[in-house]
C-alpha cells in the first residue's frame, strides 16, 4: 500500500501601492486609483501562493526561479508564472490539498473580488473554491497597510504525494 506524504509551505509577498498601475490581486483586476508595483504584474497574492506551493515541495522561492533582474519576467502575468511553477510540481507528483490566504489591505476593498480570485486560481491548480480560503482584513490604520501604501499577502497550501 502507498503511503502519502504530506508537506506544508507558507508564501507572504509585499508590494507597494503607486499611481499608474492596474491592482491585480488572485488574478482578478480590482478597480482602484492604485496599483501594486514590482517587475511583473505584482500581484502579491499570486507569488504569496507560489511561495507556499514552492516552500511546500522544498524548492525555494519565487525569486529563484523568475528574478526580477531578468527583463524576460517584466510585466509578467503571475498567474501564468503559477501555472509554470505547478506544471513542474504535478510533474513530480505533488497534489494540493488545500490553500488558505489572507490578504491585507487598507484600501482597496478586496471582498468583494474574492469568488472570482478563487476561481482564477483554482482554475491553475486544479482545485474546487471551496478548497482554497482567501480572507481580507486591514489593519485598523497601523503601519504601511493601515496607510494604504501597501499590501500584503499571506498564503499556506497543503500538498500531498504519494511515496
Amino acid at each position: 500500500m502507498a503511503q502519502c506524504k504530506l508537506r506544508v509551505g507558507q508564501g507572504i509577498d509585499v508590494h507597494p501601492l503607486v499611481s499608474g498601475r492596474p491592482c491585480i490581486l488572485g488574478g482578478v483586476t480590482i478597480p482602484h486609483d492604485k496599483g501594486l508595483e514590482g517587475h511583473s504584474d505584482a500581484d502579491a497574492l499570486t507569488h504569496a501562493v507560489i511561495d507556499a506551493l514552492l516552500g511546500a515541495a522544498g524548492k525555494g522561492d519565487i525569486g529563484t526561479y523568475f528574478p526580477p533582474s531578468d527583463a524576460k519576467w517584466k510585466d509578467a502575468d503571475s498567474i501564468e508564472l503559477l501555472r509554470a511553477i505547478w506544471a513542474g510540481l504535478t510533474a513530480e507528483g505533488w497534489r494540493i490539498e488545500n490553500l488558505d490566504c489572507t490578504v491585507l489591505a487598507q484600501a482597496p476593498k478586496i471582498s468583494p473580488y474574492i469568488p472570482a480570485m478563487k476561481e482564477r486560481i483554482g482554475s491553475v491548480l486544479g482545485l474546487e473554491p471551496a478548497a482554497i480560503g482567501i480572507k481580507a482584513t486591514t489593519t485598523e490604520h497601523l503601519g504601511f497597510v493601515g496607510r494604504a501604501e501597501g499590501v500584503m499577502a499571506q498564503a499556506v497550501a497543503l500538498l500531498s504525494q504519494q511515496v
